[in-house]
Parts: structure tokens; sequence; C-alpha cells
């Protein structure tokens, strides 16, 4: 096992976590007999993984986080934002599901299968080796309910989730001894499972908590003990065997290896597929682009169009502190982002079904959109805290829902403009049915743009004069303005100009401090990483003085180890305790804006070592701490995702527009 970073050991001691509540099943840290091999294959100083050792599994409807020991630690069935039954990422004993050879923790090789999101894991024993299989299982179209929480408003492709999680195994040489431990809570880990046959068959068995059904299929013969269902079997070179999970009304899996295999290769064909569909330069990051490029793909939810922010809710962005909140929601600031990344890549089939998403959501009484939304369009998301989970590494509160949601945020009208705009200049056409949105969404911002709010950041503190907001505002009235022009509403084009340009000299009056720099919010000096947008939204040229000097602080007086943060929490009052590590997107947003400013090689340096700074499946979570590397926070994060794909697609256009430039910076 990797030995943990030694600030992470010291924390561990000084704050050790407490215990939870006993619950009944094999994962139970307070049960003395027959530890599982969830606990005993960890390192004492800490049950969980690094967040960046999980790998990433999706079936476009939900998704799944595998841990290196071949433990599924995360799982919301039917959905992204449902309830977990896997949920030992947040407390060991809320659930898992563990697939691998016995006696064995830790694989000799992990990876994507190239163009897919199917993990293949690479095991040695002292008796031989074995190849494991994990996916989320793609299928051809089959028609469902349409009154189905996972009914569709999107035109369905010719493949859809067939709800159901398959993992195979086979024995490539000697002989392998193979177990399976089958482990759900419900609830978020707070209603063990019971477990039942449905039939004769020793291969099936159903757990349930009274109002969902799980069915695990094997050609394997399950036993049932307690809230476990658990199979072992010994491998010979070239045997094989399959475990699968379903939760489809029908409940249906494949009931033979063979038959596993065969939906573990049809998936295979959706994700090369719909890759191949892309546009991907010939390039050295090109396999950055196409690994970000599955991980939107996967975060996306097939039948609305929505994309989450990311995966999982209350992964820390402090070790061991209280900044853990739910990301499993669509936010509309990133629409701006999603839809350059999506047209960057070539991909005009997913950016035109979030567009037509932002459609379709409900919109205030004042028709401004809400910052976030339900995957399914839901328009109020209740926050809770879930007393009784322990967090991962003891960080408390574990949240789900996100009150947010009812917070004004100025930027959001800019966000959805922006991305309304670059669509119709890609895709060639908008929809009539988006100009409702479109006039309800710039009347909003000339509205709202001289009141104070949460910023971009959603700071729970008091509200404030954030330059970032009123910059978005600029961009919503802008990209109206220009929106309205291309319908031939002169008239209504000049009104908006002349807002945009009142907004533009307000926050050159107010928003830019005696060196230059523009600043967080009118009454004070701070710096704040989201004026890295000025330049990439076009509010200020490129070779503004102004906007030379507010990039080149925020490089050197914002970042840690050269990554960037969003604001120094103690110049920044957003209603928390504690610090936070850099952020991720922050730091993609700074390579862009220094190419923009010229510093190419400052630029295009900062970006190789963000791509090395990916995780060892080339994923990332929401930020980084810089002394160590150590992701933290929500996991996959499509926010950082989308800022990579721009990031690097940035850095490919600049290369090729001067490659004697770039020829003299590699030597």
């Amino acid at each position: 096992m990797t030995e943990p970073h030694p600030e992470t050991k010291r924390r561990l001691i000084a704050r050790p976590v407490e215990p939870g509540p006993r619950r009944a099943g094999g994962m139970d840290p307070d049960k003395e007999a027959e530890p599982t091999p969830f606990m005993e294959r960890r390192m004492p100083s800490s049950p969980f993984p690094p967040i960046a050792d999980y790998a990433f599994l999706s079936d476009c409807h939900t998704g799944a986080l595998v841990a290196p020991d071949g433990t599924i630690e995360w799982l919301c069935p039917p959905r992204f934002d449902a309830p977990s039954v896997f949920a030992a990422l947040l407390d060991r004993s809320a659930g898992g599901w563990r697939f691998g050879p016995s006696n064995v923790g830790r694989p000799v090789g992990r990876r994507y299968e190239p163009g897919t999101n199917i993990v293949e894991t690479t095991w040695m024993t002292p008796t031989g080796w074995m190849i494991v299989r994990d996916a989320l299982i793609v299928g051809r179209w089959r028609a469902r309910e349409s009154t189905k929480a996972t009914a569709h408003t999107r035109p369905p492709s010719d493949f859809d989730s067939h709800h159901v999680l398959v993992r195979t195994a086979r024995c490539v040489h000697g002989t392998v001894h193979l177990e399976q431990i089958c482990e759900p809570v419900f609830g978020y880990g707070a209603r063990p499972a019971t477990w039942s046959r449905p039939g004769p068959e020793h291969g099936i068995a159903d757990a349930s908590d009274g109002e969902s059904t799980l069915r695990l299929h094997s050609d394997v013969n399950i036993g049932i003990e307690g809230g476990c269902a658990r199979a072992r079997r010994r491998l010979d070179a070239g045997e094989g065997c399959f475990f699968a999970l379903s939760w489809s009304s029908r409940l249906d899996g494949p009931d033979s290896f063979e038959a596993a295999e065969a939906a573990l290769d049809t998936t295979s064909r959706f994700w090369r597929s719909w890759l191949a569909s892309g546009e991907f330069p010939d390039h050295r990051w090109s396999d950055h682009l196409q690994r970000s490029a599955l991980v939107l793909k996967g975060l996306t939810y097939l039948p609305t169009g929505a994309m989450v922010a990311a995966l999982t809710t209350s992964l820390p962005e402090t070790p061991g502190g209280e900044r853990n909140w739910d990301y499993r929601y669509t936010w509309m600031r990133d629409a701006t982002f999603t839809l350059q990344g999506l047209h960057a890549l070539g991909l005009s089939w997913e950016a035109d079904d979030f567009i037509q998403f932002v459609g379709d959501v409900d919109r205030n009484e004042d028709g401004g959109l809400q910052i976030m939304y339900g995957i399914g369009g839901e328009t109020t998301l209740p926050e809770q805290q879930l007393e009784h989970l322990t967090g991962y590494e003891g960080a408390r509160p574990v949240r789900v829902g996100n009150d947010a949601y009812d917070q004004r945020q100025n930027d959001v009208y800019g966000a959805v403009l922006d991305s309304i705009y670059l669509h119709q200049k890609e895709y060639g056409h908008n929809s009539p049915r988006l100009w409702p949105t479109i006039e309800d969404q710039a009347r909003c911002a000339a509205e709202v743009w001289r009141k104070p709010d949460q910023g971009i950041w959603e700071c729970r503190g008091e509200p404030r004069h954030y330059v970032s907001s009123k910059v978005m505002c600029w961009v919503a009235l802008d990209r109206a303005a220009r929106l309205a022009a291309r319908r031939g509403y002169e008239g209504l084009a000049d009104e908006w100009r002349l807002i945009a340009n009142e907004i533009h000299s307000d926050v050159l009056a107010n928003g830019v401090d005696s060196r230059g720099v523009f600043t967080q919010h009118y009454d004070t000096d701070a710096l704040d990483a989201s004026n890295l947008l000025v330049p990439l939204v076009r509010f200020m040229p490129q070779g503004d003085e102004r906007v030379h000097a507010t990039v080149l602080a925020i490089a050197d007086e914002l970042t840690e180890n050269g990554l960037v943060l969003r604001y120094r929490t103690g110049e920044t009052d957003d209603g928390l305790d504690g610090e936070e590590g850099t952020f991720l997107i922050c730091s993609f947003w700074l390579v862009s804006a220094l190419l923009e400013i010229g510093e190419r090689k400052r630029g295009r340096e900062l970006c190789e070592r963000l791509l090395k700074d990916s995780s060892p499946l080339g994923l990332y979570a929401e930020e980084l701490e810089s002394a160590s590397g150590r992701h933290l926070g929500n996991f996959p994060q499509a926010f950082t995702h989308l800022a990579l794909i721009n990031a690097v697609t940035h850095v490919i256009r600049d290369e090729r527009a001067m490659p004697s430039l770039y020829e003299d910076l590699h030597l």
C-alpha cells in the first residue's frame, strides 16, 4: 500500500475519527469477529484510500467509484443524485462491494481500456495472475415507462443504460483464489440490506430495504451471511466468472460469463463510437483531452442532457474540515465552460442537449434562472446533514442537497447567455424556443447588476459587489445584444449595449485598485482568481495594462507552489472556518490567461505541470494540496476537466499559430 502523506498521518493522530453507530454486517468497524477485507487491507493510519486512487465508472445515468483493492465504495442507483447503496467512501460501515483475489489488497496495474470508461485491473497473487473488468453497462436501447425517474426528454440514442454493474474475472496464468463480498447499506448507510433468494438458483440473490431491491447475478454459488452476500471461487488459467448487480425494474442481468463479457464489449463499442464522433488533435496531450471528454460524458445525465458538477458529495476541500458539499447537481454558471469544452472537441450533440436542458428548466418569477438545478430540472434542493456518517477521514458534516440553490449569484445570467451565443456561433442556429430565455436573462441582468450578491464562489457571508459578478452581467447584456441583432431586434440590441457600457464603466471605476489590478469586490483590494475571466470573456482586450497586471498579480500573489487559490480565506468572508487547497480550475484558467497576455512559456509550463498532477487514471478532483499533490474535494470534478480541455486546446492553438516560437521554447 502507498504510504500516506506525513501531514495526513499527523492529522489522523491528532483528530481520531469517532466510530459511527453499530450496523449489522461484515463492514462494521466495531465488529470483532472475522474482520472484513475492506478494513484489514488498509493502512492503520487511515482506512480511506486517497481520493485520487479511485476509478470512475458511468452509464450516463449514475456512476460508481472503485477503490484500488477492488471495492465499489460509491454507487447511487438509479441516478446520480439518488441515495447511495454503497458509501464506504464516506463511512467504512456504509456499504461496499469487493471483488478480487483473496489475501491480496493491491493490484499490480489498473487502467481504462482505451477509449472507454471500463476499468481493467491486473492482479498478481502467489499462485497466479488474474484480470478483472468493471463497467456500468450501456447496451442497446430498451423501451421504458415515460413516468420513470430515468425517462428521457432528450432524443434517445441507439444506446442507453441497462442499470446493471458487471464485474468479470479471468485467470490468465496459474491459479487464483477469488472472493466476492457484496454488502449494500441503503439510504446513505442508514438501512442494512436483507438478503433473500428469488428462486432455487444459488447464483441469484436479492438485497432489499423494503423500498428498493437490488439483484446479484453470478455463475458462482452465492452464500448469505447477515447483511452480506459472499462467494468464493478458484480459477485456473483460462477460466473466468462474473458477478452483476442490477437495479432496473426488470432486475435482469447476464446469465453466463460469456453474456457478461458480451455486455462489456457492447459497452466498449458505445464509448469508443461516441469518442470517435469528436475531433481530437494529433498532439502529445490528446490522451488528456480524450479522458476528460469521457469523464464529461460520464457525468452527463443522458435523459435530460444535464451535467452533474461531480459524482460525489462531501469529499472535503479541507482535510478533516467542514467545507464539504453535495455536487451532484447542475450549475448554470458551468454552462459557458461546458459549451466551450464540448464545441472545442466537436461534440455538438452533447452541447445541444445541454442547451435544451437550459431551455426546459423552470425559471423564477422574474424570469431569471436559478444558479443550479437538479439533473431532472428540480428547483428545490434542500440541504441536510447526515449525522450518522463519519465522513471521509473524519471530515464532517456529510451533506446531501445544497442550499446554494436559492442564493443570489448575478453571474448566472452571463454564463447562460454566453453559452447560448457560443452555441449559435458553433451550431449554426438556436431553437426559437430559447428566445424567451434570452430576453428574460438579459432583463434580469439589467435589473440586478447594481446589487450585491454571493459571487461565483457561493460565499455564505454577507453579499458583496463582486467584480466577477459585474463582469458576467456585462457579458449577459453584451451577448444578448449580439443575439438580438442577429434576430433583427436592433432597438433592443441598442438598449442592451447601453447598459453593458454602463456596467463596463462602473467596474473600471470601482473594481480596480491603485496598482491597476482588478479586485475581488468593490470594498477590498484582495485578489480573486475569478478575475482571470476578464480577458477570457473579452471584457477587456488582452493587451490592456490592467489585464496584464491582474493576471501577473494572481500568478505571483494568489498561488501556493505555483498553483492558484480561489482567494485568501483570511481576506474573504465566506462564512466558513479553515483553509482550502488550490483550485484546479483556477490554475487552468491561469494557463489560458497567461497565453492571452503573451506569457507563453509560463503558461505552457504550468499546463504541463497540471497534466502531471492528474490521478493515476487521468482524473481530477476539485482541488489540489499544493505541497503534497493530494487531491481534495468531490471527484471526479466536471469543472476541472472542462477547464483542462479549454486550457489544453488554447495551448495547442497557440502552438500551431506560432510553431517557430514554440520550437524555441522547447530548446
